[in-house]
């Protein structure tokens, strides 16, 4: 389905406090860059009608897949901490060659965040 995926896009601002909004995107481009994917999500985040302040101006710049259709979900509440290596989406592959593909779930994180969370997986609430 080539340019017409559906990808959600779970925009995570903190892990300890499981605050993130998913944002759902439509007809996507598997064959395009996980880079070009990221610059394009910032850009509509940023001018998305009904998504809250702190959530446009946050600086994401990892996605790791959460979920794949037909697959097994994790139970943690924001996103699993395992599998690293085979689930963070590396800039020069495109999305496809990644795994991801129709109704893929994704979070979108800042790296240094999800380092100190992974470090100290405890929750604030």
């Amino acid at each position: 389905m080539a340019g017409g995926s559906v990808v959600t896009v779970r925009l995570v601002r903190s892990f300890e406090h499981r605050n993130f909004k998913p944002v759902v995107f439509h007809g996507v481009n598997l064959e395009q860059t996980v880079h070009d994917f990221i610059r394009f999500v910032i850009e509509d985040i940023d001018t998305r009608p009904g998504l809250p302040p702190p959530f446009k101006k946050f600086g994401y710049d990892t996605m790791k897949i959460i979920h794949q259709p037909h697959g097994a979900k994790t139970n943690e509440l924001v996103m699993s901490l395992e599998d690293d290596n085979t689930l963070i989406l590396q800039d020069n592959q495109t999305l496809k060659a990644a795994g991801v593909a129709n109704e893929t779930e994704l979070a979108f994180f800042r790296r240094e965040d999800y380092g100190l969370y992974k470090a100290n997986p405890k929750t604030a609430w």
